[in-house]
């Protein structure tokens, strides 16, 4: 599931060429994608945390919740130290990022599919030494949801476009943009955006 054509037709093509896999649907929105993967039922969904239409990792939520037996894996741009553990909690099976995908995505769906945790070795050994909690304002004390509208304010995109793409009000978006700047401790909207800002170029 990723909204872009290119990176699907990269996907069809490598897993194509494996003679034990093949290919029985793509999707580029949240919407589709539920539906496909009800009426497909496959044994692995490669999930993009950004789509078209609505959330990546709320996507894997929801495909955990109804269909358990699926098993799903994260190929994202983002950065895997703040997202790969999210992504897990949620119900993937493992995390590949984009840049690696071409020389990995094979062998991680073959990882899933033997009921392994797919993750890079530098990924692997973050998991493993992680200790302690979060200490407020980090990013990464933000909730899932949160991490996702500051992900977006960083793109330069305005609350109501936010609201749309997230399947949320406008309301519910501006409670979220409070509670941001209350966790990383900023005291304007403007301070909200250039952090945002900067947090996002730093990780494109």
């Amino acid at each position: 599931m990723d909204d872009h054509p290119l990176v699907r037709a990269g996907f069809r093509a490598l897993i194509g060429d494996e003679p034990d896999l093949a290919v029985c649907g793509e999707a580029s929105g949240f919407t589709e994608a539920m539906r496909l993967a009800t009426d497909q039922h496959p044994d692995v969904v490669i999930v993009d945390l950004s789509l078209a239409e609505g959330s990546g990792l709320e996507l894997v939520k929801h495909l955990h919740m109804r269909l358990p037996d699926v098993r799903l894996l994260v190929c994202s741009m983002h950065d895997e130290s703040l997202f790969a553990e999210r992504a897990l909690k949620a119900g993937a099976r493992g995390y590949i990022n984009k840049q690696e995908a071409t020389d990995h995505v094979v062998e991680a769906v073959h990882q899933v599919l033997r009921g392994e945790i797919y993750l890079s070795d530098a990924m692997t050994q973050r998991v493993l030494q992680a200790e302690g909690g979060v200490q407020l304002g980090s990013v990464e004390a933000l909730t899932d949801r949160e991490l996702e509208v500051f992900s977006l304010i960083g793109q330069g995109i305005g609350t109501s476009r936010i609201a749309e793409q997230l399947h949320l009000s406008v309301k519910t978006v501006e409670s979220h943009r409070e509670k941001i700047k209350k966790k990383l401790k900023l005291l304007s909207a403007t301070e909200l955006s250039r952090y945002a800002t900067q947090w996002s170029l730093e990780r494109n």
